[in-house]
């Protein structure tokens, strides 16, 4: 088996390690630093299990479900140092949650339940249950920046458009714009969607910054920021900016 351990903290990450070296049928064991670094991983290769710490900056564990989704997710423990009902609500409806420190006896009955489950068909309560919670953590409200050897916290509700520069995105608030590394999908993936939009494969717009669209021959629409900044939306979001026009409410 392959287990995939995602925590910011590394100590965590040694922990969970030791725990699983114990464990012969566990022959390939990866980390991820963070939920951006996680998103990569799981998007790259197959894992059969994932330990996914719930508190982690910028992307946390639910915005990592939401980023891949929930059906293309590996069996998934949750760890977490906090939320006692929470770990009972998920144990009722068979989702194993860790809470730290783990300890030895309690990661075996989690190991006993993965196995138990490996192979079975994927139970659509718990992709409900996933899928809930998931969408309740969409909604980040500061993203950190890193520059010039410090990190700015910058509010979500600052932002004016997001554009996709490489492997970066970058953030336009007002005149100043800040670069972040993380994809367009797993940055829209935690914004709250009703606050966002994505107008284009490399755009993603703050709707109530929208002052003005102009639609084009060529199907696309010409939005005017409230910043003054300008950009053109692709073809096939149409859909979603005529139907804002049509009821901006």
């Amino acid at each position: 088996m392959r287990a995939l351990i995602v925590d910011d903290e590394p100590l965590a990450r040694d922990g969970i390690r030791m725990l699983l070296a114990d464990d012969p049928e566990f022959t390939e064991i990866g980390e991820a630093r963070n939920g951006r670094d996680a998103i990569a991983v799981l998007g790259a290769s197959r894992w059969d299990v994932v330990f996914l710490d719930v508190q982690m900056p910028e992307v946390d564990g639910f915005g990592v479900v939401a980023a891949i989704g929930v059906e293309a997710m590996p069996a998934v423990v949750f760890v977490t140092a906090h939320d006692r009902f929470a770990i009972r609500a998920f144990e009722i409806n068979a989702i194993d949650y860790l809470q730290k420190p783990v300890t030895r006896e309690r990661f075996a009955r989690a190991l006993a339940r993965i196995k138990a489950r490996r192979g079975a068909p994927i139970d659509h309560n718990i992709v409900g249950l996933l899928e809930t919670i998931a969408a309740a953590h969409r909604g980040v409200k500061r993203l950190a920046v890193k520059s010039a050897g410090k990190t700015e916290l910058v509010d979500v509700d600052d932002i004016d458009w997001i554009e996709a520069a490489e492997n970066y995105v970058q953030l336009h608030v007002g005149k100043t714009t800040h670069l972040l590394h993380v994809t367009m999908t797993a940055l829209e993936n935690t914004l709250d969607p009703t606050a966002f939009m994505r107008v284009h494969r490399s755009i993603i717009v703050r709707v109530d910054r929208i002052k003005a669209l102009a639609p084009t021959p060529h199907g696309e629409y010409v939005i005017t920021l409230a910043s003054g900044a300008s950009v053109r939306s692709g073809r096939t979001y149409a859909d979603k900016l005529r139907a804002l026009a049509d009821n901006p409410f």
